[in-house]
């Protein structure tokens, strides 16, 4: 019995899996389909990233999906599984004065950017999150929730997800009153009264916190 729901279930997940294909099968005709997402717009604090992923044509990664829809267990497990397997893949990662400088629409599309040129192959398609990245030179196809949508982006939002995780957990030891390994730097309630109470570190976007600290207001202090 055990054996045979085993088996109904590795079905289903390729039958999902099957389905998420849509748009590489649709754009079979192009050798080299680069899947495109960031992680890290939201938050108060940190990079942004993005990631750029070519997956093999004939690649099966289990229960591959919208980052924000898996443990972080799997994810883990996947973004090794990824790198392993990919083609080629790289993360771009724009960090929190440059956000400030250019905003972070722009500072996303910078990090879209730098993923795209980081692979090493170039792409005959990009299967983008829902964006249009300005100034590349390559056919562009944008998917409303394509992470959970299109293999290819799905694998990129892991890449940029825990590549970012990675990187805030690093900067918790650096900055270890903020809590930034548990938070990732969004705007927790706690998150946002270590602000309140301790001011910014280097690593918070001045740009997203004016309604929760200023210089003036800490200066009058």
């Amino acid at each position: 019995m055990a054996k045979t729901l085993s088996g109904e279930k590795l079905e289903k997940e390729l039958a999902r899996l099957e389905q998420m294909r849509e748009y590489e099968n649709t754009y079979a005709a192009c050798a080299m389909i680069c899947g495109i997402d960031e992680a890290g717009r939201g938050p108060l604090a940190g990079p942004v990233a993005a990631g750029a992923v070519i997956l093999p044509k004939d690649c099966t990664l289990l229960y591959l999906n919208d980052s924000k829809k898996l443990s972080e267990k799997r994810r883990e497990e996947l973004f090794v599984q990824i790198k392993e397997q990919a083609v080629a893949w790289c993360v771009g990662i724009v960090g929190p004065e440059r956000i400030d400088e250019i905003n972070i629409l722009q500072a996303t599309y910078e990090a879209m950017r730098q993923a795209v040129a980081g692979l090493g192959v170039k792409p005959d398609l990009l299967l983008n999150d829902a964006v249009e990245i300005p100034g590349v030179d390559i056919m562009q196809v944008p998917i409303i929730k394509g992470d959970a949508k299109s293999v290819s982006i799905a694998a990129a939002s892991i890449l940029a997800k825990v590549t970012r995780d990675h990187m805030m957990v690093e900067y918790d030891q650096l900055f270890p009153d903020y809590g930034f390994a548990k938070h990732k730097g969004y705007g927790t309630a706690a998150h946002i009264q270590a602000i309140q109470e301790l001011g910014p570190c280097p690593i918070h976007r001045r740009s997203f916190i004016r309604n929760i600290w200023s210089e003036e207001a800490e200066s009058k202090e």
